[in-house]
């Protein structure tokens, strides 16, 4: 028991796993296409989309504090819908939500490690050096939750400290904003739209989403029931500090058309006027840093995610041939996403998988276990007003620019809603009641025994190498 309870998650380290899944992308790659929609009011956006994601948090931090496990997500909307295809599909929304940010992530990697040479064949490298990132990130996390935290301490460390330094530093040399980049509208338009303010929320919210991965950390992490709630309150506080300053720092560098034409690797560039060639490769070096942390954590996350609903019997019991074979298929989907779609594609549909699904939340927590979480009832209502509104406009927005980013996340989540509903009827009895009346803490608590017994096998293979079972 010693053993088992020294590999648990510390709530350092649950902190630095939420703001590596952050960080990791949404900073990075996401202020160049919030700039395109609201022009210089970009660093506004992020600020407005910290708000909007504070408010959001109430519901997960109150269902964290009753229901902690490494179901997250998958038993909150459980807890809140009962067994079925409602919780499944919306289950799934959210895991899917969270492979598509591991290949935006993947995808930032690869678009800023190619700053440092000479490359003109992008469309081939950068989902090249994304899938391998990938493959990176699955040898970390198959060597257990030590190495996965050591991990995340290390990286979180280097990448706050040297984003501060950068945000800073850019601002003592370059100065503040000057006045004329808050009115500097997109290209094309001829003022800032208010209709484009809203719809870019969609997008500064998927830059602080990372958040919600902490609730997965249930099994894994030192008394759970306060400190999930503690860890995804400081890690958004974290990002809004460090994304305000940076992008300050940013619009104080650059014009919008600038940060607009580099949008893939907008922070590389902004160094450059500030610090030379050099920033540029520094800021390309913490762009690494960040990026690498980002899908080892989120990939951590989700896998445990799909893990779970398996043992919820909300999907198909998972292949054993090889070991942790959810992570293997958030893997698999992760790298089939970071070669099939660029960037703002993934960021389109991640966006609107994840609102939909925090809709579900805000509704749950409203409608069937307020009292039971002690929730006060005007703050959910207000999230899902403000997710339908940021919803609405930003489908709007895609459907006028980019149909086909809308057509492929209805269809992925008619998709997603179809085969959920096929898998239930066959645990559906001719009375129509769904036979899943599993022990799920029971279940919970032996998905996490397994893992921390795996990892300690791991650690001892030199002295009983063949102990490790295929079976598992």
């Amino acid at each position: 028991m010693k053993n088992r309870q020294t590999s648990k998650l510390s709530l350092v380290g649950s902190v630095s796993l939420g703001t590596g899944v952050m960080i990791g992308a949404g900073i990075f790659v996401l202020m160049g296409q919030i700039a395109e929609l609201v022009g210089g009011l970009f660093p506004l956006a992020f600020l407005a989309g910290a708000t909007v994601t504070g408010i959001s948090a109430y519901s997960y931090v109150k269902f964290s504090s009753v229901y902690p496990s490494a179901g997250g997500v998958a038993l909150f909307l459980r807890k809140a819908y009962g067994p079925g295809t409602i919780a499944g599909a919306f289950s799934l929304l959210m895991y899917v939500s969270m492979v598509i940010a591991e290949s935006l992530v993947a995808r930032t990697f690869g678009a800023y490690t190619l700053r440092l040479f000479n490359v003109e064949n992008t469309t081939l490298w950068v989902p090249a050096l994304g899938v391998l990132l990938i493959a990176v990130a699955y040898v970390v996390n198959v060597s257990g939750n030590t190495i996965i935290e050591r991990t995340a301490n290390i990286t979180a460390i280097i990448k706050i400290l040297g984003i501060a330094f950068l945000a800073l530093a850019g601002l003592a040399v370059a100065g503040w904003p000057s006045n004329q980049i808050w009115s500097e509208p997109p290209p094309g338009e001829n003022a800032i739209s208010g209709f484009n303010f809203v719809a870019a929320l969609a997008l500064s919210i998927l830059a602080f989403k990372g958040f919600t991965t902490i609730t997965n950390q249930g099994a894994d992490l030192v008394k759970p029931e306060r400190n999930l709630g503690r860890s995804i309150i400081i890690s958004i506080s974290i990002c809004t500090v460090i994304y305000t300053i940076l992008a300050l720092s940013v619009a104080s560098s650059l014009s919008v058309d600038d940060i607009i034409s580099s949008k893939d690797y907008a922070l590389a560039e902004a160094a450059k006027p500030v610090f030379g060639q050099w920033g540029v490769v520094f800021t390309v070096l913490l762009a690494i840093v960040a990026t690498i942390s980002g899908v080892i954590a989120s990939i951590y996350s989700a896998s445990r995610m799909l893990a779970m609903l398996s043992s919820m019997k909300q999907l198909p019991k998972l292949y054993r041939g090889f070991r942790n074979p959810a992570l293997v298929l958030t893997v698999g989907l992760a790298m089939t996403l970071t070669i099939a779609f660029d960037l703002t594609r993934i960021a389109s549909i991640g966006a609107m998988f994840y609102l939909a699904m925090d809709i579900a939340i805000h509704y749950g927590l409203l409608r069937y276990l307020r009292k039971e979480t002690g929730a006060n009832a005007f703050i959910p209502i207000l999230a899902i007003v403000i997710d339908v509104v940021v919803l609405a406009a930003f489908v709007r927005l895609k459907l006028d620019s980019d149909p086909l980013v809308v057509g492929v996340a209805a269809i992925g989540m008619a998709l997603i809603i179809i085969a959920q509903r096929l898998f239930m009827t066959t645990h559906t009895d001719s009375q129509g009641t769904m036979h899943m009346d599993m022990e799920m803490e029971m279940e919970m608590e032996k998905e996490s025994m397994n893992m921390d017994s795996k990892q300690m096998d791991h650690e001892h293979d030199a002295q009983s190498p063949q102990d490790d079972d295929s079976r598992s």
